[in-house]
C-alpha cells in the first residue's frame, strides 16, 4: 500500500508509525494501493515529491508550477498554464508501484479551469500503464466521468489493470487552450473490488405479421410471439417498428393514436405480467403532428419514456409523420437505455448522442436495412446495439459488433444475456473505445456543408 501527499502523516498515525509528510510509505496493508496527494508544497527541485513535467517538446510545452493561491484542500495545487501557446500539450506526471495486473483501481482527481473552452477535449487525465521493465503492458485509460463541486470538477474512472502490470502513471495535461489555465488538486488512486457482473437478459422478436386488416391484430399476433418465444426472467422486450401498421396495408394517419393510449396500454399489461421492460414503436398522435415513436414501459408498467423518430426517409414525411427533434436517455434498474428507429442507424448522430449522454444499450426497432450500418453504430460508440426487424434478422450484438443472438425465423426470438459490467478492449493499441469516445470525440469542428456557411 501506498500513502503519498499531505495526507500521509494523518494516515500513518492510524497505523502508529510516523513518517514526514510527502513521503511514500509501503506497509500498512502491503497487498492495497492506497494513494491521496494534496496540499502541494514545492522541494528543492521546484517540484511537489514524486511528480515530474513532462512535454513531447519544447514548443509544446506549458508553463507548470505549484500555486498556492488556487486550490481546493490546502495550500498548493499543480498548476498548467498555456501561456498563450496555441499547441501547448503536456502537464505533471506522478508514478505509483505495486500495481497488479487483473486487479480494479480507481483514479480520481479534481480541477478547475479559465480559459478551456472544450473541457473533455482538453483537460486530459489518463493512466499509462506500464510492466516491470518500464514498458507500456496495454493500451492507457482515459477517465472521463465528471461531477461539478462549485468551481471545482471531480474526474474519475474505475480501471482495470491489464496483464502484467507492475505500475501506473498518471499523467495530467492540458492541449491546445491558448488562453487556458488549469489546477489539479485531490489526486487519488485506490484498489478497490473487481465489479460484480451487471447482467441483462434481452429478447428481440422476429415477427412480420400479413394480412392483419387492423392494428388490434398485429399486436396480438406479436403479443402471441411473445408468450410462446420468450422465455420468463427476461428483463428487455424489443419489438420491431411501427408494429401497429405492419400488414394491415393502412396509412400512418389512419393507425395513429396516442401515447399512452389504446396499443401502450396492451403493452402495459404485458410489462406487468412479464416483469419486463417492454419497448415498441408507433405512429403516434399528439394534436396535429404524427410521429414514429419508440416506447419504453417499466417492469411495473409505468411509461419511462418515449422517442420520436428523428431521421425520417422521404415515404414518412409523404405520409405526414413529422421529425422528432431529440436523442434522450432512459435510466433502468439495469442501465441506461437509449432508442433509435430504422433510418437512424444510416447516421453517426443519433447513436454518438446517446452514448455521451451514457448509453449502454441502443434499442432499434427496425423495419430492415443494412446491418453493417447497425454495427458500425455499436462498435464506434462501445454500445450494445439490439434490433428487431421484419426484412432482415433480428440482433443482438456486443460492443466489438459479434452477434450474440441472431432471429430470422417467423415468430421467433433472438435471446441473450449480456453483462453490462464486462470491458471490451480493442486490443495493446486501441484499448476501451467507449472511454477514448468521451475523450476524443472532435465536437468542435463544425460539420457544415460550405455552400451554406455564413
Amino acid at each position: 500500500m501506498s500513502f503519498v501527499g499531505s495526507f500521509a502523516p494523518l494516515l500513518l498515525r492510524h497505523a502508529m508509525v510516523r513518517c514526514a509528510p510527502l513521503y511514500l510509505f509501503c506497509f500498512v496493508l502491503s497487498a492495497t494501493v492506497h494513494v491521496r496527494q494534496s496540499g502541494f508544497l514545492p522541494a528543492e527541485n521546484g517540484l511537489p515529491a514524486g511528480w515530474k513535467v513532462w512535454a513531447a517538446r519544447s514548443e509544446t510545452a506549458p508553463k507548470t508550477f505549484v500555486d498556492t493561491v488556487h486550490y481546493r484542500s490546502g495550500p498548493g495545487s499543480l498548476a498548467i498554464s498555456s501561456d498563450s501557446n496555441s499547441l501547448v500539450y503536456g502537464g505533471w506526471h506522478y508514478t505509483i508501484t505495486n500495481i497488479e495486473g487483473g486487479k480494479w483501481y480507481k483514479f480520481s482527481a479534481y480541477y478547475r479551469t479559465e480559459g478551456v473552452p472544450n473541457e473533455p477535449l482538453q483537460v486530459i487525465a489518463r493512466l499509462w500503464w506500464t510492466n516491470a521493465e518500464g514498458k507500456r503492458s496495454g493500451a492507457p485509460d482515459f477517465p472521463y466521468a465528471v461531477t461539478r463541486e462549485g468551481e471545482w470538477t471531480r474526474l474519475s474512472l474505475d480501471a482495470q489493470a491489464p496483464d502484467k502490470t507492475a505500475a501506473v502513471t498518471i499523467h495530467l495535461y492540458l492541449a491546445n487552450a491558448p488562453q487556458g489555465s488549469l489546477w489539479w488538486d485531490d489526486v487519488s488512486f485506490d484498489e478497490i473490488p473487481a465489479p460484480p457482473p451487471r447482467q441483462v437478459t434481452i429478447a428481440s422478436i422476429h415477427l412480420r405479421p400479413r394480412d392483419t386488416g387492423f392494428p388490434e391484430e398485429s399486436v396480438r399476433r406479436f403479443l402471441e410471439t411473445i408468450r410462446t418465444a420468450v422465455p420468463a426472467k427476461t428483463d428487455v422486450i424489443l419489438l420491431p417498428e411501427v408494429i401497429t401498421i405492419v400488414g394491415t396495408n393502412k396509412k400512418a394517419m389512419e393507425v395513429a393514436e396516442p401515447v399512452p393510449g389504446p396499443t401502450t396500454a396492451r403493452l402495459v399489461e404485458l410489462a406487468q405480467q412479464r416483469k419486463s421492460y417492454v419497448a415498441a414503436s408507433l405512429y403516434e398522435k399528439d394534436g396535429r403532428a404524427i410521429y414514429n415513436t419508440a416506447v419504453l414501459i417499466g417492469r411495473k408498467g409505468e411509461i419511462v419514456g418515449k422517442y420520436r423518430k428523428v431521421y425520417l426517409p422521404y415515404d414518412e414525411p409523404d405520409d405526414g409523420v413529422t421529425a422528432g427533434s431529440d436523442y434522450p436517455v432512459f435510466q433502468t434498474d439495469f442501465g441506461k437505455v437509449g432508442m433509435m428507429i430504422c433510418w437512424d442507424s444510416a447516421y453517426a448522430d443519433p447513436a454518438r448522442s446517446l452514448t455521451l449522454k451514457g448509453a449502454e444499450i441502443i434499442l432499434m426497432p427496425i423495419w430492415d436495412g443494412l446491418q453493417t450500418l447497425v454495427k458500425a453504430r455499436g462498435m464506434e460508440n462501445g454500445v450494445f446495439p439490439v434490433t428487431s426487424s421484419y426484412g432482415d434478422p433480428s440482433l443482438i450484438q456486443d460492443p466489438k459488433g459479434e452477434i450474440l443472438a441472431s432471429a430470422t425465423e417467423q415468430a421467433s426470438a433472438a435471446v441473450a444475456t449480456i453483462d453490462l459490467n464486462r470491458r471490451y478492449d480493442w486490443g495493446y493499441n486501441l484499448g476501451n473505445m467507449r472511454l477514448r469516445f468521451k475523450k476524443e470525440l472532435r465536437l468542435d469542428v463544425p460539420a457544415i456543408r460550405p455552400e451554406f456557411a455564413r
